[in-house]
């Protein structure tokens, strides 16, 4: 992500000094942001891939073309990407691992919160069209209630059939 940051007003350039790990916010708190962190990007793309493509490929390695992808929509040459906690490997920009980067960079914070409003924007959505699941309240995470409705439900069609969690075994679900 790139800023612009002539873009904001004074309040727009204070609210963003909360910026942070967007698991530190509460929903409410990443839905004010967002909006903020897109009139001060320059640029911005948020990459999805499917679950099937998940399972076939691996979730790491998705993530990390999904990474690369994402970088080189927003990258220009001069630009130094900062990637939060690792390195990409092999990759045509520079780039930097920052250890909790989402904590210590702006534009790794920035970027966490739009996906993690995107991710949670979905999830309600997807709530509608696959009742049962709570997952306008567990947003897909691993919650006690979520994995009740594993257990009365089955698995859903978003359900990594890979993810090989404590959760999925107890339910006897693993992938």
């Amino acid at each position: 992500m790139l800023f612009d940051i002539e873009r904001l007003t004074l309040s727009d350039r204070r609210a963003l000094a909360r910026l942070n790990d967007s698991k530190q916010h509460d929903e409410e708190s990443r839905e004010a942001l967002y909006p903020l962190v897109l009139r001060a990007a320059a640029k911005t793309a948020v990459i999805v891939r499917c679950v099937r493509g998940i399972d076939s490929r691996g979730l790491h390695r998705t993530n990390l073309d999904a990474l690369k992808c994402a970088l080189r929509s927003v990258a220009n040459d001069e630009t130094l990407c900062l990637v939060d906690g690792f390195r990409l490997g092999a990759f045509e920009r520079d780039q930097r691992a920052v250890v909790d980067g989402d904590t210590k960079s702006a534009a790794i914070a920035a970027a966490s919160i739009l996906a993690k409003v995107t991710r949670d924007r979905y999830m309600h959505r997807a709530a509608e069209v696959h009742r049962g699941w709570e997952f306008e309240t567990n947003v897909g995470y691993s919650t006690p209630e979520h994995r009740a409705a594993i257990a009365a439900n089955g698995v859903s069609p978003l359900h990594r059939m890979s993810f090989a969690s404590i959760a999925y075994q107890q339910l006897a679900l693993g992938g």
